[in-house]
């Protein structure tokens, strides 16, 4: 193997020294916020700004997960994740497959989708389409309208144009109908871009909040990304977490009772997302090109 030249080891050198000041850049932040929400009162009103507390004060977690509400959120939440990603990528996968061969009203349906990807309804129109419906202050509020989107769908029609058809003939003659070979044979085919549109999904489920605010009264039905506004946002931390009771004088001060609610909530799809990241640029990558 010949030896780099000095051009290209003084470029590789300025790529990584700019990708680890932007990583810094990047987890500055989320390091005080740990730090923050693991102080203790007396420290965070005396400290300007820090990344190690000099002591671990768990009082601020011990709050809000004492919180009815917000455990009940967070059960919500993995709830509509769940659900929503499961309903997102049975219907994705199938449409895709059957789009991916010509069959009547292909070319309507695949303009009916791009349509949707160029020009949206909009909020009002949506809104109304919901109530209409009857999914106003209901679980499926959140998951139905965003049941299948386009852009996904036309990437994973691709990946399965890609599978050769040969394959599917072969199960055929085997005497397997089109739903058995879907399962059996192109679905395990389809790991690396399921998983990947599968956290594209999930992650929008986890963080969505704005449907949750115009479709849900109930607060019993809101999603922990709701009650994460209400508290960083709105500042109802003590009020809402703590159900309506007086703060006492031993309460944790509303600031790490903040921190600790943006880790509560972001936490958990971090430790998802190393178990998925190896199908992840393999699943879009298979999915947007042919051959």
């Amino acid at each position: 193997m010949r030896d780099r030249s000095i051009s290209n080891k003084l470029f590789d050198a300025v790529n990584i020294i700019i990708l680890l000041l932007v990583s810094l850049m990047m987890l500055l932040p989320f390091l005080y916020v740990v730090s923050v929400s693991l102080s203790s009162y007396t420290e965070y009103m005396n400290r300007d700004f820090y990344l190690i507390p000099k002591s671990i004060d768990f009082k601020a977690y011990a709050f809000i997960f004492n919180s009815g509400s917000f455990i009940r959120s967070i059960f919500v939440t993995v709830f509509v994740t769940l659900l929503g990603t499961f309903v997102n990528l049975l219907l994705t996968s199938t449409l895709a497959y059957t789009l991916s061969y010509k069959v009547f009203g292909q070319r309507t349906v695949l303009f009916m989708v791009l349509f949707t990807m160029m020009f949206s309804a909009g909020m009002i129109p949506t809104y109304l389409v919901v109530k209409e419906t009857g999914l106003l202050n209901s679980i499926w509020s959140l998951i139905l309208p965003v049941a299948v989107t386009p852009f996904n769908l036309i990437v994973m029609r691709q990946f399965f144009m890609s599978i050769p058809g040969e394959l599917s003939e072969a199960a055929k003659i085997d005497g397997s109908n089109d739903l058995q070979t879907f399962l059996r044979i192109i679905l395990p085919l389809s790991k690396p871009s399921l998983a990947a549109f599968g956290l594209f999904y999930a992650v929008y489920h986890w963080n969505n909040y704005f449907s949750a605010i115009l479709y849900l009264n109930d607060p019993a039905l809101w999603p922990i990304q709701v009650i994460l506004r209400q508290i960083v946002v709105v500042n109802e931390a003590l009020s809402t977490l703590g159900n309506g009771q007086i703060l006492l004088e031993n309460a944790p001060p509303a600031e790490t009772v903040q921190m600790a609610a943006i880790i509560v909530a972001t936490v958990p799809i971090l430790i998802v997302y190393p178990f998925l990241q190896k199908h992840f640029a393999k699943g879009v990558m298979l999915g947007s090109v042919k051959g």
